[in-house]
Formats: structure tokens, C-alpha cells, sequence
């Protein structure tokens, strides 16, 4: 892209100045749109981003966290998520580090003081409901712990009329035995029920001159114990399916936890995600199971594990949906209704194992996702389906979780690539992970989380984190105008999903359907245009309908439903689709029509049934809906039924868009998620004839040009997107706004001015001066190989007159980026470009702040402060705190796991190597037409 392309892209400093208030006036603007313009220039405190806040041991003090507090406001922060984990630091009273047990009364002093000094400073204050994840701690006993079907399968040699039974240990419970003809058994056939067990040893009912098997199942727990615990959280995890068991704990745990908020609740208690692994099972399960199926499950219990023809699949769906009720009756219900009597929300990562579907969370106050792989069935599109679903307007996503690895390699622009990832499935709250809690006197970088980015003041970008906060802030803000304008319900095959569980390897529904969907249904959606929510069969059934060709689900509008693979679906949801289609919904199957009713208890006339709906949509002379062989033809289906929402004439792949609608406007977040600038003609589906720019990174709103051919479906907007850039295109309901004025015709603009050689640098506040001919990586000199913080560049530039006239804006452009190869499916998120400003800058002209540069376009407006002659041009470069790491002896924590065992590892710390750093250029000034710019942005 050349220095002139990214001045047209960057330049606002003059139009804001010129033209803003003639923008949020201009007659014939509808009132609602100037308002949210405003809101968009200045969004409001809960929009902000989040920390959760990571409270090591735990060893705070009071004034440490009244520090970090004050910290996360000034960096743009709207409030945090207390998180008490793992030790990283023995006590010692001479450096002031105590660690204070868990729910201990001084832990306990220490949450009462956050919660009302974060009231005192308009924080917001959310509480994690126990210590590391899931759920449980020293108050879950054995009889509580997380259940699982423990099944062993013991052979029995020729001849043998007697065997032990398997020990059956705390928390245990034999269910039953049974007596397979062959070892080791693969069918039900044959199979018979063993009685006659006593005395620890069973009776077999023959001798037999062959090898022959015993399968045993028994009620037992997984033994999980809770990661990354805080001292004295440490303990065997709750089981989620047992009512009694979440009574005690919220008893014990959550009643303890909540008597710190004394003026007001928290905001939100959360619940990380259900990674209770291999909880497949609770002690009255064949008394739930028989009462919700209607058969008794006990003597085919040898059908989950052996062939028994259909029946296994079957049962093993009635089996999965069994787990999902009672995580749905006892856990999830009960948790939410705990804390709307307590005044506060629930916010919970509702998906993993135990298994929850999307309609699980029918309830939730607030759901939250995580992940940002945007073209795959990932929990954070998983989260926003759920907000829409169900009116919650406002849906928040775990974020840099894993960003560019280890800690302190994540830049500012790694932070944006990887938020707009969110912000395109729907989110609309990041909550940031996250911020370690450093003591006073801990050696710099400071205390860190074993997996995860690293966010606080220790990071010497810091220097820009308002700007990046206030980029995420009105993103977010934004994202939760009016309503989403999704043109796909996605179907969620959830019988399909139980069907395929095996006990001791029941995955998360999100694991089970990317199994089942494939990599290529979801980008075929997204690469023709749409967006999409996904739906399941109780949504459907209890908020579905259709009417004028659409279906809808509360508030939400779907123009089609998509049916992916699916093998069994309940006939009434079939027959619901039949409906929907005849209403004018277009219906798309892919690679297979439905076939089969779900359940043990299925009839043949039930299977008949399926069988023959899907017939009357998809087979015959003239069928109502759209049968796909292919997932990867699906592209094409869509748009031969469907116009685009918004349709690209290039770089569909790499090119996300949301879609809000208000009263006054529809708005399009569009990102470019490549490494590589995308220029393209953007076609989007709407009905007005006018289109605006807004600039998430400054705020500014300027008239884009916009075209609409005749008898087109739509308006076309030119979009010219930088490397992992983002834009925000509105089309007002009412008539256009105004440009401001130009100040009549432009001078022409002169060459750009090259100051790259030259500059006078100095490190850190108190470094001596050094003149640098010519730019370079600090990491080449010995001296600041390791050296993590703020560089000043200085330069006294000459500014010609002709730089300076009528109707000129002039940027000061730092370089452009390079894109690199990225580092294969395994690689941890990160923007894949050698930047030219290593990792962020601050630019002063004539000592006064011109604006911050973090990402593509690396160019600030400078044209209100530069003056003829002489100027005085500043850059403060700040780096990565890595460079300092990589240069000093990495923590040792020996004495820490022998005190309290090793509750972490820290990751990738093979990875500790200095980068490139500071300013690399080309430099310089470049002038073009004020107005041009504003149109071509």
C-alpha cells in the first residue's frame, strides 16, 4: 500500500476538528443516529473491556490492589473478575508476602475491600464462585465429587466357577454384572446378568471350557480435583448432576464468598467453563434416567460400551440427553436462581462436560464464550447464539487466553486481530485474560499467569492501552445497538451429538459437533455472505415460528434454516421445518437427509415418519427446500435462493462482517482478519442510499461513497482494508449527512518529505541521548538487547509552506507492514506481520500529543500541530517486557512445588528469546487533500 493510499485511509485529526459537530447536526439526520454517534465518540463506562483479575496464593495486600485498581481505570478498564489461584511465591514476612487461605477471614477482608473500592471507583466487580476451575474445593466430600460409570471388564478363564468382584472404593456403588459367552466381548449377544454376589466374590451360574468375560458397572467418581487452586481451595470437584451436593456448596462457598460485598452484591458470579472430564454418571442416575426416558436402563447397560446393533446408538442418546437434563435441572437452574435471590447475575461459560446444549442456558443471565476461531463451531459464536436466542443483549467472551505465547509476547495488534475475531461471532463484552495480581517489591516483569497474555502496567505498551481500550470499547458498544440481523438459523443436530458419546469419553457438545459438522459447512455460510446463529430443537420448539418468509425466534428474523448431516431428528421438529418452509423459510440440507427418530424408544412408524418428511422437503418434482451433497457447494446454494447480506468482490475468506439494525440505521463492523491489505467492492443488502465511515480507532465518522446500480440488490461501498483493519459502515435510515465544508479548492500537495535518518534517541526516562543515523532493532546493540520500555525518538523537521496549504492534511506515516508466513494449525493467535513500529508509539509534534500508532495504518494525523519551519517531532516507541525477560535467569519454582505441590507449568518458555524492536520505517510526512481523504475512507 503506498504512503499516499494509507494517508486517505488514516487522516481524521482535521475533518474531527472541522467537521464533526456539522456531522452530528446536519439537517435531516435522524435523532437517534446522531445520538448513538455521540455515545460512539464517547461510549459509555460498560462497554468498557474487563480483566479477570488473578490473585496468586492468594498474596495481596489492601494497597496493592487499590494500585491495580486505580491502574485498570486510567488503562481504559471497566472492572474485573476476581480469580484466586495457585501460589507463586512463598510467605516471607521480611518482603511482606502472606498468603491468605482461601474463604479464610483475612481472604475474605481482602474481597470486601476490592468490592467497595472498586464501587468507590466506578468499577465493575464480578466474583468467581470458588477458586481455579470447575467448581469444587476442600467442602465437596467423596459422595459429592464428580460421578462417572466406571465399567470393568475382567476376563474369566476356562473352567472357572467363581471370581472377585473389583474393589469398589469410597464414594462407590456396584450397579450391576454381567456375563459375556466370549473374552473379550464385543456384542450384547449372549449376554446374561449376574446375581448371586456376595462376600466380595461372584457366583457364576456354569463352567465353561472356554474364556469367557465379566462386565461390571459401577456408580463411581472421576476423582478430579480442582486446577489451579488457591491455598485451601484444593479438593475433589462437584459433581454437577447431584441437587444436593450444589446446594452444599453455594451453603458453604458462595454464602461465604458474597458475605465480602456488604454495600451491594457483585455485579456477576461467574462459572468458567465445564471441563469436569469423564463426568458421565450420579448415584441415582437409573432413577432419573428411568423417569425421563421411561424404561429402565440397567440391564442395557452393556449396549453403551458393546454392539448391539442400532440399540447402541440409541441408548447411548438417551443416555446423553439424560446428562444434559440433569446438568440443565440441578446445576444450571439452581445456580441462577441462587443468584437472582442474592441480587446478583449468573455468568457462566455454559458448554463443555457435563454437556450443555445451546438451550441449556435458556435462563442464564449472562452467557460467556470463549475462542477465536471464527469459521468453526467455537464457544464464542456458541455464547452469541445464546444472547440472541434468548434477548440477552449483552454477551461476553473469555479473550487472549492463549495470545501469542508465552507471556508478554502479545503486542497491541495482537490484542485487536484476535478481539475482532470475537466481535465477529456476535461478542460484545471482552473480558480480558487477564491481569496477575504483582505484589510491591516483586522483581520486574512481575508476577504472571502460566498460560496467557499479560495486560497491566508491567508491559511497556502500556503507554497506548487507553487507545486500545477505547478501540474495544466502542466496538463493543456498538455490537449491542438494536438487534442482530443474522440471515441463518443453523440447526445443531444434538441427538446426533448424544447418539456418538461413549462412557468415560463424553466430550463437550462444541467438540462432538465440529466431529459431526466438518470444516466446511460454517465457512461456505460465512464466504457467501451470511451470518448466522445457531438453533436447537427446544428453541425451536418453544420460540419458533413463521410468518412473511421468515422464521422467528423472539426478536430475531432468520430468512433460512440450515440442516447439517443430520441423521436423527425428533419428527414434531421435522414437521415444525415442513412448516416453516411452506410459510416461505428456505430449508438447506447437506450431505444427508434426516432418517431416523432419536431414542430407544423409538417406534418404526416414528422413523417412517422422518423418513418421509424429509422426502415431501427435499426429494420429489418440486421441493420445497434445498438438498446440498456437498458442504462446500453450499456457497452457491445460498445464493441462488438468498441475497447476500453483504458480498465481496474479493477476499471473501478473509473478510467478517456483523450486521446491527436500529430505528435509525443499519450497521456493518467489517474486519479484515489476513495479514495482507484486501481491497474489494463490498456489496451490502440494504435499502438506504447514502453510506458513513465510522472509525472505531478515533472515533470520527465521515461520508463513504456509495453507489447502487440499476435494479442491484443492494448499495456498494469500496473498502481498502490494511492488514488485520477494521471499519465500521453505516447506512443511515434517514437522509445523508452533510460533508463539511472544504474551505474551498485544495492545494496541490507536494511530495512526501522522507525523515527516516537522523533522529536523537534516548532509553528510558534517564538514558543519555545518542544520535542514530539511521533507523535499527534496539536488539542489534549490545547495550539494549534486553532492554523492555519506552525509547524516545526526537527530530527537528523542516516543513515546507507547500506542505501546509489550503485543504491539505499531512500524516506522519512510521512504515508499512510485511506480512510472514503463519506458524501452522498449532500456532498460538498473533498478527503474522513484521510491523514497522515495534510494538507501539506515541507521536508529539512540538510537544503536544498527536495520537497513538498500534496498528495498520501505522500513520497519525499531525496537520493542527505542525507550523511552518522548524517542528519538533517526537515518537516514544514502547516494546515487549519479553526482551528484559530473555536477558535474566528465569523463575525457579522448586521450593514452590515441594511447599505446595506443582499446581502449574508455566508455557513455551523455550520461546523467551528477544525480538526486534523500536522504529524501522520509512518515516515520513505526507500531505494529500483533506477532503479526498475523508471520501476515500
Amino acid at each position: 500500500m503506498n504512503a499516499t493510499h494509507r494517508t486517505r485511509l488514516h487522516l481524521t485529526g482535521m475533518l474531527l476538528l472541522t467537521g464533526a459537530l456539522a456531522l452530528a447536526a446536519a439537517p435531516g439526520t435522524p435523532p437517534g443516529l446522531a445520538d448513538l454517534h455521540r455515545q460512539f465518540l464517547s461510549p459509555p463506562d460498560d462497554a468498557r473491556i474487563m480483566m479477570r483479575w488473578w490473585w496468586f496464593g492468594p498474596t495481596v495486600t489492601k494497597a496493592g490492589l487499590e494500585r491495580e485498581m486505580r491502574l485498570m481505570k486510567d488503562g481504559g478498564i471497566g472492572g474485573f473478575e476476581i480469580q484466586p489461584v495457585y501460589p507463586v511465591v512463598l510467605d516471607d514476612p521480611a518482603l511482606g508476602f502472606e498468603t491468605h487461605p482461601f474463604l479464610s477471614d483475612a481472604f475474605i477482608d481482602h474481597v470486601r475491600f476490592a468490592a467497595a473500592k472498586a464501587g468507590e471507583l466506578g468499577l465493575r466487580a464480578d466474583l468467581t464462585l470458588g477458586s481455579g476451575w470447575p467448581y469444587g474445593g476442600p467442602q465437596v466430600g467423596i459422595t459429592q465429587a464428580a460421578g462417572k460409570l466406571r465399567i470393568e471388564r475382567i476376563p474369566v478363564p476356562p473352567g472357572t466357577g467363581r471370581m472377585a468382584v473389583p474393589d469398589i472404593r469410597a464414594g462407590e456403588q456396584l450397579i450391576a454384572a454381567f456375563l459375556a459367552p466370549s473374552a473379550p466381548a464385543t456384542t450384547t449377544k449372549g449376554l446374561r446378568e449376574v446375581s448371586g454376589i456376595s462376600d466380595g466374590l461372584i457366583r457364576l451360574p456354569d463352567l465353561a471350557p472356554h474364556a469367557r468375560e465379566v462386565l461390571f458397572f459401577i456408580s463411581s467418581r472421576t476423582g478430579m480435583m480442582v486446577k489451579r487452586p488457591a491455598l485451601g481451595a484444593e479438593g475433589f470437584v462437584l459433581n454437577h448432576y447431584d441437587r444436593a451436593a450444589v446446594d452444599h456448596y453455594l451453603a458453604t462457598v458462595g454464602e461465604r464468598l458474597l458475605s465480602a460485598f456488604d454495600e451491594a452484591p457483585p455485579y456477576a458470579v461467574f462459572c468458567d467453563s465445564l471441563e469436569v472430564y469423564e463426568s458421565d454418571w450420579t448415584g441415582d442416575f437409573l432413577e432419573a434416567f428411568r423417569a425421563r426416558r421411561g424404561y429402565d436402563l440397567r440391564p442395557l447397560l452393556p449396549a453403551l460400551v458393546l454392539d448391539a446393533g442400532p440399540a447402541t446408538a440409541a441408548l447411548r442418546r438417551d443416555w446423553g440427553r439424560t446428562l444434559t437434563d440433569l446438568l440443565d435441572e440441578r446445576f444450571l437452574a439452581p445456580m441462577q436462581a441462587w443468584a437472582t435471590r442474592r441480587g446478583t447475575r449468573f455468568r457462566i461459560q455454559g458448554y463443555g462436560i457435563p454437556p450443555a446444549t445451546i438451550s441449556s442456558s435458556a435462563g442464564i443471565d449472562l452467557p460467556e464464550g470463549e475462542g477465536a476461531q471464527w469459521k468453526a463451531l467455537r464457544a464464542s459464536r456458541w455464547a452469541a447464539s445464546i444472547g440472541h436466542l434468548y434477548d440477552r443483549p449483552v454477551i461476553s467472551s473469555e479473550t487472549w487466553t492463549w495470545l501469542h505465547s508465552p507471556s508478554f509476547m502479545a503486542s497491541p495488534l495482537d490484542v485487536k486481530a484476535e478481539a475482532d475475531l470475537h466481535f465477529l461471532q456476535g461478542i460484545n463484552q471482552l473480558i480480558g485474560h487477564g491481569w496477575p495480581y504483582t505484589a510491591d517489591g516483586v522483581a520486574y516483569p512481575g508476577w504472571r499467569f502460566y498460560a496467557a497474555g499479560v495486560f497491566n502496567d508491567k508491559n511497556p505498551w502500556w503507554t497506548v492501552m487507553p487507545d486500545v481500550a477505547r478501540y474495544l470499547q466502542r466496538v463493543s458498544f456498538l455490537m449491542r445497538q438494536g438487534q442482530p440481523s443474522n440471515d441463518i438459523a443453523f440447526y445443531l443436530p444434538n441427538d446426533d451429538a448424544w447418539a456418538r458419546f461413549v462412557p468415560g469419553k463424553v466430550g463437550s457438545f462444541i467438540e462432538a459437533m465440529n466431529q459431526h459438522l466438518g470444516p466446511d459447512v460454517l465457512p461456505a455460510i460465512l464466504d457467501a455472505g451470511f451470518n448466522l446463529d445457531f438453533v436447537d430443537d427446544t428453541v425451536l420448539a418453544e420460540r419458533g415460528g413463521a410468518g412473511d418468509g421468515q422464521l422467528a425466534i423472539g426478536r430475531n428474523r432468520y430468512r433460512a434454516i440450515i440442516l447439517p448431516g443430520v441423521e436423527r431428528m425428533p419428527p414434531e421438529t421435522l414437521r415444525a421445518v415442513e412448516a416453516f418452509a411452506k410459510q416461505g423459510v428456505h430449508v438447506f440440507a447437506t450431505r444427508r437427509t434426516p432418517a431416523l427418530a432419536p431414542g430407544y424408544l423409538a417406534t418404526p412408524a416414528d422413523h417412517a415418519a422422518v423418513v418421509a418428511a424429509a422426502g415431501r422437503l427435499f426429494r420429489g418434482d418440486a421441493p420445497s427446500g434445498v438438498f446440498v451433497e456437498r458442504d462446500a457447494d453450499l456457497t452457491a446454494a445460498l445464493r441462488s435462493r438468498l441475497t447476500p447480506d453483504m458480498a465481496v468482490s474479493a477476499g471473501a475468506a478473509d473478510i467478517g462482517f456483523v450486521h446491527r439494525r436500529t430505528d435509525s440505521a443499519d450497521i456493518y463492523f467489517v474486519a479484515n482478519t489476513s495479514n495482507t491489505p484486501r481491497a474489494t467492492d463490498a456489496t451490502f443488502r440494504v435499502a438506504a442510499g447514502a453510506a458513513e465511515r465510522w472509525n472505531p480507532i478515533d472515533g470520527s465518522v465521515v461520508p463513504a461513497a456509495a453507489r447502487r446500480a440499476p435494479g442491484a440488490p443492494g448499495v456498494t461501498v469500496a473498502l481498502d482494508l490494511a492488514p488485520y483493519a477494521s471499519t465500521v459502515i453505516v447506512f443511515p435510515a434517514g437522509p445523508a449527512r452533510r460533508t463539511p465544508p472544504a474551505g474551498g479548492r485544495a492545494a496541490a500537495a507536494p511530495a512526501p518529505l522522507d525523515i527516516s535518518t537522523g533522529w536523537r534517541v534516548t532509553f528510558g526516562a534517564s538514558g543519555t541521548p545518542a544520535d542514530w543515523p539511521t533507523l535499527r532493532s534496539w536488539t542489534e546493540d549490545e547495550e539494549t538487547r534486553h532492554f523492555s520500555g519506552v525509547a524516545s525518538y526526537e527530530k527537528t523537521v523542516d516543513v515546507p509552506a507547500a506542505m501546509l496549504g489550503r485543504g491539505l492534511a499531512v500524516t506522519l506515516d512510521l512504515g508499512a507492514p510485511t506480512p510472514v508466513a503463519p506458524g501452522g494449525p498449532r500456532a498460538r493467535m498473533q498478527a503474522w506481520i513484521d510491523a514497522p513500529v515495534r510494538e507501539a508509539a506515541v507521536v508529539f509534534v512540538n510537544g503536544r500529543r498527536a495520537g497513538a500508532v498500534w496498528c495498520p495504518p501505522y500513520a497519525v494525523d499531525v496537520t493542527p500541530l505542525l507550523r511552518r519551519g522548524p517542528n519538533v517531532i517526537r515518537v516514544e516507541v514502547a516494546n515487549l517486557a519479553i526482551n528484559h525477560m530473555a536477558g535474566r535467569a528465569l523463575p525457579d519454582f522448586k521450593l514452590l512445588n515441594l511447599r505446595y505441590g506443582t499446581r502449574f507449568e508455566p508455557q513455551d518458555m523455550d520461546k523467551v528469546q528477544p525480538v526486534p524492536a523500536g522504529l524501522f520505517g520509512p518515516i515520513r510526512l505526507v500531505a494529500a487533500p483533506a477532503l479526498l481523504a475523508m471520501l476515500a475512507r
